[in-house]
Formats: C-alpha cells, structure tokens, sequence
C-alpha cells in the first residue's frame, strides 16, 4: 500500500507528474522543492479580503480567497475555489489543491494537498502529502523529524525500511479522517477511508478502511462541596 496509486487517486491533482518514478509515494517528498520552484507560475488570480503577505513565487487560482494576516512565503501553486483563512501560514514548496481549505493558525511547509482536503484549525502539516477529501481534524499534528537522530523509517513486509528522510511527516490516503487533537508521528502511513478517533497518538501503517477507536478511562468521584 506504498505505491502513490495505493494511497490517492492521480486524477485529483493537476500534479501526478511528481510522483512519476515513484515506487513508494514518500519519494515524492524528496522532490518537491524542485517540482514546485520549476512548475511555479507566478500569478495571483485570487480575491484577498483584508492584507495578506504573498511572496513572488506564488501561483494562486481562480476563485481562491485569501484572508487578512495570512502570509504565503512560496514558492507555492495554490488552486482554484480554496480559502485561505486568517493567519494561515504557508512555507516553502507548498502545493494545495483545488476546493481546498487551509484554516486559522494552521501551517503548512514543504507539503501537498490533493484536491477537496480541508486542513482547518491549527493544523501543521510538514513533510506531508494528503490525499483526495482528506481531513484532519483541529489540532491534528503531523510531526516530521524524529526526536532521535536518523532517518525516518517505515515498517514494510515486517522489515523497517530507510526512507532516506530525515524530514518525514506522513501519507494520508483519499478521504481518510484524522481526529481533532491527533499526533501522528513520523512515517505514518494512513490508509484510504480510515479514521483515527480525536485525541490518538499513531505510529506506523494504518491499512485502508480502518478504524483507530481511542477509548479512555474515566473516573467518576464525588465533589464534596464545603
């Protein structure tokens, strides 16, 4: 299930030709730097509603809004009918899709999203490519660099495989959802249609259409009132 077809459906990005060659869609990350600063044409088709900061490799589509103190450092293509939402905070080598929604204090940094993702409320997502109607909660983290050193690694067939990143968030399938307050740790793999239920710290491969139930313990006491 690493294969870029495995997780997405090519026909929703105007982009496929990133993964050409690709035999495991996290190779895609490697390249995106130089995928987006050779295909970027920079041309501001989008309506701003207030004062935002776009840098000049910036390409952002028809319809697209842009709201006040969001700041696009590029270079970055943004499609068609998206909105960007107040102080959203788009770094390098970032691509969004169309129909895409990326919200208040989220961050996005050398990252693509495929078509109808909706990346809302304090998001960051880094190193990360998402699928076609991905979703991610609030809070949702993508943490990209692991706390000890060395590459990010991906268990294959049973045998932890090098990526060769040391920056590798995740890969998040066509119209998996990710839970409000979720972490998912470097080198995650989620499946198509899977959910992660809010407040899950994941590791690893989720195959597709699954479900992650994250069932806490409470304990109920009575409040003795003075």
């Amino acid at each position: 299930m690493f294969a870029p077809a495995d997780l997405f459906d090519l026909s929703q990005t105007e982009h496929a030709a990133l993964f050409d060659g690709c035999g495991h869609a996290w190779e895609a990350i490697a390249r995106l730097g130089a995928y987006v600063l050779a295909s970027v044409r920079p041309v501001l088709r989008n309506r701003c509603d207030g004062v935002a900061y776009v840098g000049d490799k910036v390409f952002i589509g028809e319809g697209t809004i842009v709201e006040d103190g969001a700041m696009i450092l590029g270079p970055a293509i943004i499609g068609r009918n998206c909105r960007i939402r107040h102080n959203a905070y788009l770094r390098e080598n970032v691509i969004v899709g169309d129909d895409c929604v990326v919200g208040n204090a989220c961050e996005l940094k050398n990252a693509m999203l495929f078509n109808g993702c909706q990346v809302p409320h304090f998001n960051y997502v880094g190193d990360s490519i998402l699928g076609f109607q991905a979703h991610l909660g609030a809070g949702v983290i993508l943490s990209n660099v692991k706390i000890l050193e060395g590459n990010v690694t991906v268990e294959v067939d049973g045998i932890r495989k090098d990526t060769g990143l040391r920056k590798f968030g995740a890969l998040i399938g066509d119209k998996a959802e990710i839970g409000c307050n979720s972490v998912l740790n470097p080198g995650s793999v989620i499946g198509r249609g899977s959910i992660l239920y809010p407040c899950t710290v994941w590791r690893g491969v989720l195959p597709p259409n699954s479900i992650v139930k994250n069932k806490q313990t409470h304990e109920i006491v009575e409040r003795k009132l003075q």
